[in-house]
């Protein structure tokens, strides 16, 4: 299918640049502050609702996931990757949602992944495709029903979550193609060629190859799940644009699919609705798990 975002891949640097700078779109005082927030918030779920944590799911690599809010009974899951451009936060910032669907008996993992430039976006992807993987097989001990698998992500986490539903991947992984049964990516990044372009590639370097394999706009499944594309109204151009024709791209593929803009918030604050009952984000997954679209 052919997508406006691939022409951006011959627009200057500059213009690259500022389009997918989040950064810029915020003071430096705001975006330290709101780091401080998902370590915090997170930090707060973990004495009452952390009940395994420090799981490897990838001997290969060694990577963890924690998970939060499991009873006696096998649960949904809400599986959150986190963002950063693929070069920056952990699962210790990404718990924060873990209190609220708790309390709907809905468990929370959330996942760590190996940083760029230490490893390529290929592992990256690998690694977090290995978690999902690991909760279908192994869910159950952790109290974790794996039928009942749901994804999201910010940012970077936003392109990861499209990984995951993107076809291609479930054969070599022993999982079945609808191991994710609904999906929320936040301001995320389906299309990478526009991104090879611009600063990120001073961490991330990717060919003609890679963005082909790697976008969830060139992958789609076969069968898609529900999904909620969601971004906040003051984000950078570029993460409006993705969300949208990604958007577009699943209802035209004749997948369900809805498009959220949420006001009054920017690329690193919009994601930290979730851990807040009463907000439209957190409404939209709740439906999401409980089997319908926002």
């Amino acid at each position: 299918m052919t997508s406006t975002l691939a022409e951006e891949t011959t627009w200057p640097r500059d213009r690259l640049d500022r389009d997918y700078s989040a950064r810029a779109t915020v003071t430096p005082e705001r975006f330290e502050a709101e780091m401080v927030r998902y370590r915090a918030l997170s930090d707060a779920v973990r004495g009452p609702w952390a009940t395994h944590l420090d799981v490897v799911y990838d001997e290969e690599s060694g990577q963890t996931l924690d998970i939060f809010g499991t009873g006696a009974e096998p649960r949904a899951v809400f599986v959150f990757i986190h963002g950063g451009y693929w070069r920056m936060l952990s699962k210790r910032d990404s718990a924060f949602m873990a209190g609220v669907l708790a309390r709907h008996d809905i468990a929370t993992v959330a996942v760590d992944y190996r940083l760029a430039p230490e490893v390529s976006l290929a592992e990256i992807v690998r690694e977090v495709r290995a978690s999902i993987a690991f909760l279908w097989k192994n869910g159950r001990r952790y109290g974790i029903d794996p039928d009942r698998i749901h994804v999201g992500g910010s940012s970077a986490g936003g392109h990861l979550t499209g990984a995951v539903i993107s076809g291609g991947w479930h054969e070599a992984f022993g999982v079945p193609e609808d191991v994710v049964k609904s999906a929320l990516p936040i301001s995320g990044l389906f299309h990478l060629g526009p991104i090879s372009q611009s600063f990120v590639r001073d961490w991330v370097s990717l060919d003609e190859q890679a963005i082909r394999t790697l976008s969830p706009f060139e992958n789609l499944p076969a069968s898609g799940c529900p999904i909620v594309v969601a971004y906040a109204d003051s984000e950078a151009e570029g993460f409006k644009r993705q969300s949208r024709e990604y958007d577009h791209l699943w209802r035209q593929a004749g997948f369900p699919s809805t498009l959220m803009e949420i006001p009054d918030r920017n690329h690193f604050d919009v994601i930290l609705d979730l851990a807040d009952e009463d907000t439209a984000l957190t409404r939209a997954l709740l439906r999401l798990v409980g089997g319908k679209a926002a």
